[in-house]
């Protein structure tokens, strides 16, 4: 092909993507995915609407496909950690095998039943037309794990429901990649008219089994980049390059097979490289950095990707079938139902869970889109039409789905938003001593998501308190007793201030939180050193006014980014304090986590004493422990691990 044809066909593709990342941009206005406005703006610019890309033009830009199909393989790979699936292993197996048997089964019936009112699989024998079905029934039994982590994410989702279905999600995506290249085998030999014979599922063994192996050969390449100290400039690259040489590869041989063999070797390159991917992130120490390189370059991936799609679609084709993609998306959403039933009640889930799991599956993007793209790659004889057919149901399914999953995980009781918020779930703290500096520890307090009751022994501080729309709980302690006390704060709280002018006082009531609340985490600011040791011998915190200003200039001095970060000069990173109540993450080493990468552990605290925290730290259930990192990714660790 003409190099400088392929040139100006990838500088036109370029400016038409930027567009596309807009039209994104504006889909999400109306609450649509951002995929959907790469899709739309692919399909404008394609060549069955406004012309801006040829036909001859998306061939050109075959190797872009390419790339991108092996980075969405990367992708779903590096997204399959096994460590994180603890504890709902025999839901997350049944419920996967069930779901794509019954999606295999009826998806693939619905499609054959169909056949006869679906121009382009008319004119296929027989055979052609199971080999269509075997094929369209795998693809509808993918799943978006990205949608999915982006709804649990956004509904703050905690639960085995919840648990369940991000594991279904990404295991059954491992296992649809290996049956597609079963399925790619097989119809291949349907439309070749080939029998079956031992001959046959030896040779599609041998492609499986080879494919997994060469996976785990580019896993050791991948590697190779991967521990290397250089740029994320070099780095994404190369990834993507060797992702794009796996598709080459298969393609020539393929091809010399075909001429050179009596047989055509299929070696599935989106299996390589999803395995690939699934190697490195449970079997190698490179899983942090290859999810990170990966997001970088998530967007522009995605945006090409899926506008390439667009502009393959034939529009009229999309609304000749709209009536056919309708039906079999239906007929996905039966077998969903009855996969996710018989599943969950095999696996002996809630019957609640059993009734509501189909809704968590609807959902369907890159994974899905990439083997119905491979199809047309792969066989001629089904082209763009099948595509077409695969990216319609897709489409209606990412749609459709989104609202569904977060109306399943709400009946389920799984929604942790903030007006859902369970009260052992929310962090309590009592300041005693109501004046301006209480009041702004307040403020600030509730600003993070806690339940804060201010108090003070002198009722006059409480009576003439200004007014103030966030602190609507200030009350009056008539008497520093545990009787008294106990009417007041919450039954769970985590965290006890004073604040008072008699240290005598304080001491008082930083007793009675130890000893009849259980509050071990108490700050005391004193007035004078007199008491200072039985303030200590309690465990308390003291704050010496005197010399707290000298103590924040030195940490300025000595290590200014880090005092920053702590009292918020730098307004991009938060410190906070988790504590672990996920029962999965017991046991696990702190390397095993899947921690955002700017997200920093500083501190473990476990039944009071600190621990300095390395790779190979056991986590317990009520360890504490001190992140800091940018807000949005904080708020994601503490959903992760608890509250």
């Amino acid at each position: 092909m003409d190099i400088n044809f392929v040139g100006v066909s990838l500088a036109s593709f370029l400016f038409i993507a930027l567009a596309a990342f807009q039209i994104g941009r504006l889909a999400t206005l109306f609450h649509l995915p951002l995929i959907t406005g790469y899709l739309v703006a692919g399909i404008l610019a394609g060549p069955f609407i406004f012309q801006f890309i040829a036909t001859l033009d998306v061939e050109a830009l075959r190797f872009l496909d390419e790339t991108a199909l092996a980075f969405i393989a990367f992708a779903a790979g590096s997204e399959m950690a096994l460590d994180e699936l603890r504890g709902r292993y025999r839901s997350i197996g049944w419920n996967t095998v069930t779901q794509i048997v019954a999606v295999y089964i009826v998806c693939g019936a619905a499609i054959l039943l169909l056949a006869d009112h679906i121009p382009f699989m008319r004119d296929l024998s027989p055979a052609g037309r199971i080999a269509a079905a075997l094929l369209g029934g795998t693809i509808l039994a993918a799943r978006s794990p990205s949608s999915a982590i982006a709804i649990i994410n956004e509904m703050r989702a905690r639960g085995p429901f919840t648990k369940t279905v991000l594991g279904v999600t990404l295991v059954k995506d491992v296992l649809i990649v290996v049956l597609f290249a079963l399925s790619t085998s097989i119809a291949a030999t349907l439309l070749t008219d080939r029998s079956f014979d031992v001959g046959f599922i030896l040779l599609v063994s041998f492609e499986v089994l080879a494919s997994i192996g060469l996976g785990i050969l580019v896993a050791q390449v991948m590697a190779l980049v991967l521990r290397n100290h250089w740029e994320d400039w070099l780095k994404i690259p190369l990834l993507l390059l060797i992702g794009y040489l796996v598709f080459f590869f298969a393609g020539e041989i393929r091809d010399w097979s075909y001429d050179n063999l009596p047989v055509k070797l299929l070696f599935e390159p989106l299996l390589i490289c999803l395995v690939a991917s699934f190697w490195l992130t449970n079997r190698s120490p490179y899983r942090s950095e290859l999810r990170h390189l990966l997001h970088q370059v998530e967007m522009p991936i995605f945006v090409i990707f899926f506008t390439l799609i667009g502009g393959s679609l034939d529009i009229g084709i999309v609304m000749l079938l709209l009536p056919i993609t309708v039906a079999i998306f239906l007929a996905r959403l039966l077998a969903l139902f009855i996969g996710g039933y018989i599943g969950g009640a095999v696996a002996g889930d809630p019957t609640q869970f059993n009734r509501l799991t189909w809704m968590a599956y609807i959902t369907q993007a890159g994974v899905g889109l990439g083997l119905a793209k491979d199809v047309a790659n792969e066989f001629p004889e089904l082209g763009n039409d099948f595509t077409t057919l695969m990216v319609a149901v897709i489409v209606i399914s990412q749609l459709v789905g989104p609202p569904f999953f977060k109306f399943a995980i709400r009946l389920v009781g799984e929604s942790h938003l903030p007006k859902d918020i369970q009260d052992d779930e929310v962090l309590d703290a009592v300041i005693v001593g109501i004046e301006n500096q209480s009041r702004q520890l307040a403020e600030r307090l509730l600003a993070h998501g806690w339940r804060v009751k201010l108090v003070d022994v002198d009722q006059s501080h409480v009576s003439n308190a200004p007014a103030s729309d966030g602190l609507r709980h200030e009350h009056w302690l008539p008497a520093v007793s545990a009787e008294e006390i106990g009417k007041i704060i919450e039954p769970k709280t985590e965290v006890a201030v004073t604040m008072l002018p008699d240290d005598a006082e304080s001491l008082k009531l930083c007793q009675i939180f130890y000893e009849d609340f259980g509050i071990t985490r108490q700050i005391a600011r004193l007035n004078t050193y007199n008491l200072l040791e039985d303030f200590r011998e309690l465990g308390v915190h003291v704050l010496d006014p005197t010399n707290a200003m000298v103590h924040l200039l030195d940490n300025f001095v000595r290590a200014p980014q880090l005092a920053a970060m702590v009292f918020e000069d730098d307004p991009d990173h938060d410190v906070t304090q988790v504590t672990i109540t996920d029962p999965s993450v017991d046991g696990l080493h702190l390397r095993e986590l899947i921690l955002p990468d700017d997200v920093l552990v500083m501190a473990i605290v476990r039944r009071g004493h600190a621990i300095v925290p390395h790779g190979y730290t056991n986590l317990h259930l009520g360890d504490e422990l001190t992140l800091i990192g940018p807000t949005e990714s904080l708020d994601e660790v503490a959903l992760k691990l608890g509250y």
